[in-house]
């Protein structure tokens, strides 16, 4: 069987470079970020998303976490400015989580990992496709959020419903009318 990435200790993150170079160094996954060491750049813009409902196709179980797969077959639902210098169509997102209710998250902050972690991917579509822009080093930018456990409010509900529906590895449902508005 060949080696895939993953999150055991023979495939996790320390793993990752074997599979992918580029996960070495500034380009790696996780990132451990320490609050004492970032600072404000005055010269970034605000980052903005509109994302349209509308845009939301399916939910699919691929054996490491669930996806919400959007149509980014043209500018329905972007990112835009921060240090992006183009908009930015969303692809899809994707959790992490963890066994137990105090880890799960990809990244931390100053140690602490949190019990989630939402990533909503976005691509450039000066390349055409998602599978080019992945490609390029300023081909996608992901917007990752932490999430913590707390009594569901708002749209998140309705991926917490839709799991019931894709417990299996392959499982894919239609998931339509989602608004990921962070």
């Amino acid at each position: 069987m060949a080696k895939e990435w993953g999150y055991a200790d023979h495939n996790g993150p320390d793993h990752w470079h074997e599979l992918y170079p580029i996960a070495k160094g500034d380009n790696q996954s996780p990132i451990e970020l320490h609050t004492k060491d970032i600072k404000h750049d005055p010269s970034l813009l605000p980052w903005t998303a509109s994302y349209d409902p509308g845009s939301a196709k399916t939910i699919l179980n691929n054996g490491k976490t669930c996806r919400v797969v959007f149509d980014d077959t043209y500018d329905r639902s972007m990112l835009r400015g921060g240090p992006l210098t183009a908009a930015y169509r969303l692809r899809q997102f994707h959790l992490h989580w963890g066994s137990s209710d105090d880890h799960g998250s990809e990244h931390t902050v100053d140690g602490v990992k949190h019990a989630a972690e939402l990533h909503l991917v976005h691509w450039d579509s000066k390349y055409n496709s998602f599978a080019t822009a992945l490609k390029h080093p300023d081909g996608v930018a992901v917007v990752g959020i932490f999430l913590k456990i707390g009594r569901e409010k708002g749209e998140f509900q309705l991926v917490l419903d839709a799991l019931d529906k894709i417990k299996t590895k392959g499982k894919e449902a239609p998931f339509t009318n989602f608004n990921p508005s962070p």
